[in-house]
């Protein structure tokens, strides 16, 4: 039985397939908005494009000037599908429409028109891409376009951010991920980072990373608390290394998971170099990191015009007067930015002593954010003079990050909400300056 040709109301579910178009002709009619929004992923498939439009738009003839597509400047022309692989029909002549898909049905070219979905032979699905993986939605009984479209990226989302894991079965390459968690709230964590994480067979992490992602991990996953590694004659960190090495070797998909980015006070590219050494591969996923996101989660920015060009990241974890400190904090106390201090809670008096003594007014605001990002985040201010004392009764324990320049009074807290609530749909969300 020869199924009828599509109409409305038409009961046969159209038929998936990918095309290998690399090296075919493919013709597009129209240059308009929907060429501008198909031709990329036409472009990317090596197709041997030929656009057919009296105009376009600047983007379309970008394509066309980098020598993407060829562009015909003229308007459809019997004949102009011959030889063709497939078809899009995109122009917003409705005779001229109807001619091409015409022609196209005579030549059994498979056709897509953007005007008229139930008079193509073919249909272009809701398609989004994630690590390797295309996803192609149709819907039953004809075109749903938003239904598609949602469904497509409830999946895509769900590949990328790891809450719909789909297990590799060809033979992955032992290795290493140092996966930067974010500031703490599991929501900020990149999507490649959640995704390695929900891939892992052993994970290593770190106190201060998102451990609410850790209960979402399928039970086969080891989970393997860092600051409980077994050190012996090792230091901290020399065991967390073999550890690293030693699981991978073992043929083992290893994330490290860290707080905020590995390379920032993170040690990361300590493990990276030991990795190397043993021939491991490794691979740095980039976090968000504490030094930013945290003020700006207390509606501090560390730049703003007029007030702060610049912003100096410090690590606190010795004092100005230890002999192991790198930092020139005569240097620092002379630059008119914003200062974020990092693992500083225990030595702020110290700090705050040094800068005052190098010149900084003991009047420069301080604020103090503890847990940041996460529901339990609180702000204290103070100055540099009253800082000490300050967190001191306010009880300030880590992790907090101490913000230090004129900056934390661009938006006082009786302002609004230390921690505000993120933009609706209706709501733009803050760019950077």
């Amino acid at each position: 039985m020869t199924a009828p040709h599509a109409a409305a109301g038409d009961p046969y579910p159209a038929y998936p397939v990918g095309l290998r178009l690399a090296g075919r002709r493919v013709v597009v009619i129209g240059g308009g908005q929907v060429a501008q929004r198909r031709l990329p992923a036409l472009i990317a498939t090596g197709a041997d494009i030929v656009l057919v439009s009296p105009s376009a738009t600047p983007s379309v003839e970008a394509m066309a000037e980098a020598g993407e597509i060829r562009w015909e400047r003229r308007p459809y022309a019997e004949g102009d599908l011959a030889e063709a692989w497939y078809a899009l029909i995109a122009s917003t002549d409705t005779a001229a429409n109807a001619a091409a898909s015409a022609e196209a049905e005579r030549t059994r070219t498979w056709c897509v028109r953007s005007d008229d979905a139930e008079a193509a032979t073919a249909w272009t699905p809701a398609t989004g891409r994630s690590e390797g993986v295309t996803v192609a939605v149709l819907t039953s009984g004809g075109p749903d376009p938003r239904r598609t479209a949602a469904v497509r990226d409830a999946i895509v989302e769900g590949l990328r951010d790891g809450t719909l894991v789909a297990p590799h079965h060809r033979t992955r390459t032992a290795g290493v991920a140092l996966v930067g968690g974010g500031p703490g709230d599991p929501d900020l964590i990149t999507v490649r980072g959640r995704r390695l994480l929900a891939e892992a067979d052993v994970v290593i992490a770190d106190r201060l990373g998102p451990r609410d992602l850790l209960d979402e991990l399928p039970p086969h996953v080891e989970v393997i608390d860092a600051a409980k590694i077994p050190y012996g004659r090792f230091m901290a960190q020399e065991a967390i290394n073999n550890a690293l090495i030693e699981h991978a070797k073992a043929g083992k998909a290893v994330v490290r998971l860290k707080g905020g980015d590995p390379f920032v006070f993170g040690r990361g590219m300590e493990e990276a170099q030991a990795l190397a050494e043993a021939g491991i591969p490794c691979t740095v996923v980039p976090g968000i990191s504490s030094s930013i996101s945290v003020p700006g989660a207390a509606g501090i920015p560390v730049t703003h015009r007029g007030v702060a060009h610049e912003f100096t990241v410090i690590s606190g974890h010795v004092a100005p007067e230890d002999p192991r400190s790198l930092v020139d904090w005569k240097a620092v106390a002379g630059l008119r930015g914003t200062l974020v201090l990092l693992m500083a809670v225990e030595r702020i008096g110290a700090i705050a002593e040094a800068l005052t003594t190098y010149g900084r007014s003991p009047e420069t605001p301080v604020a103090i954010i503890q847990e940041g990002t996460m529901a339990t985040q609180r702000r204290v201010d103070a100055t540099l003079a009253t800082v000490a004392r300050t967190a001191r009764a306010e009880d300030v324990r880590p992790p907090a990050v101490i913000v230090i320049g004129e900056v934390v009074t661009v938006n006082p807290p009786e302002a609004g909400p230390a921690n505000p609530p993120e933009p609706g749909p209706d709501q733009p969300a803050p760019n950077e300056q």
